[in-house]
């Protein structure tokens, strides 16, 4: 990568795409710079040592100092892509000529949420995409913009992670109704090797691609596949819509991150077109099998 000199960038190496794609980075031997906003986020991990990769403690709500970072030809972001807008100019003024930039289905599927909060995050998603591709259209700088389904990798993400965790704290999980709505669960691994499929594809530049996983599940064929994960058979107990929403609005104290609109959406089918990303990114995401 780089073959013109310029430093490969990651911004938000620390995130649950960023701890697959800068091991991938160095093994392609791109020595990436590295930034995370974490103190301590820079020790050697799977090959990813100081003397391959640099890494740098600095936020990106204070993009003058990103100029610590010298010269730069491709940006990897996996930070929210609400903040990216503001970083671009710095990293126009270091050189980079090219973007591939992470936001979310959620701009989608939360826009019409009954959560303020949710509506909210689905318009930051919305406004960072626009304000981005604005950017580099007027500057010249080469855009892809990559929006994931349901995120997961194994112990380590806020989805299916959390799901397992509840199925070992209770031994059983309550679904609202049947459960028939429809998903795309997608590892995060997959997606570091979309992001760098990108880099690849001359077709992708100046492109948005939605990444779902490579099965289309009902959410509760979804849940039985963790309980597989787990090495335990699925018990799972159907609860009218509304006596769920009224459990969930009970036992959020003992649930952190366990909204209301999460069970108000297990009905709902959260599916996009993986077509454009097979065709332009030969995107070929596993099958959903987690394994914890």
């Amino acid at each position: 990568m780089n073959a013109d000199g310029g430093q490969t960038l990651v911004l938000g190496g620390t995130s649950l795409v960023g701890r697959f794609l800068v091991p991938m980075l160095v093994e392609r031997g791109a020595a990436p710079c590295v930034l995370t906003r974490r103190s301590g986020a820079g020790e050697p991990r799977r090959g990813e040592g100081r003397d391959v990769a640099r890494w740098i403690q600095a936020d990106l709500t204070e993009p003058d100092r990103l100029a610590m970072i010298g010269s730069v030809q491709t940006v990897f972001s996996l930070s929210p892509i609400w903040l990216l807008p503001d970083a671009l100019p710095a990293l126009n003024a270091l050189g980079a000529t090219r973007l591939i930039a992470f936001s979310s289905t959620s701009r989608f599927t939360k826009a019409a949420s009954t959560s303020p909060y949710e509506r909210d995050v689905a318009a930051m998603l919305a406004d960072g995409e626009a304000r981005t591709i604005a950017f580099c259209e007027s500057h010249g700088i080469g855009w892809t913009i990559l929006r994931p389904t349901l995120i997961y990798a194994e112990g380590q993400d806020g989805n299916v992670s959390r799901l397992a965790g509840l199925i070992r704290r209770f031994g059983a999980l309550p679904l609202a109704g049947g459960g028939e709505g429809l998903r795309q669960p997608v590892h995060a691994e997959d997606l570091a090797i979309g992001a760098l499929a990108a880099i690849s594809s001359g077709a992708a530049s100046g492109c948005a691609y939605d990444l779902p996983g490579a099965e289309t599940l009902t959410y509760r064929a979804m849940v039985e596949r963790v309980f597989e994960g787990l090495g335990r058979r699925p018990r799972i107990v159907t609860i009218p819509p509304s006596l769920f929403k009224l459990a969930l609005t009970l036992a959020r104290p003992l649930l952190p991150g366990v909204t209301v609109q999460m069970g108000a959406r297990i009905g709902e089918d959260l599916t996009f077109d993986p077509a454009p990303a097979q065709r332009d990114l030969s995107w070929a995401p596993r099958d959903f099998h987690p394994r914890f």
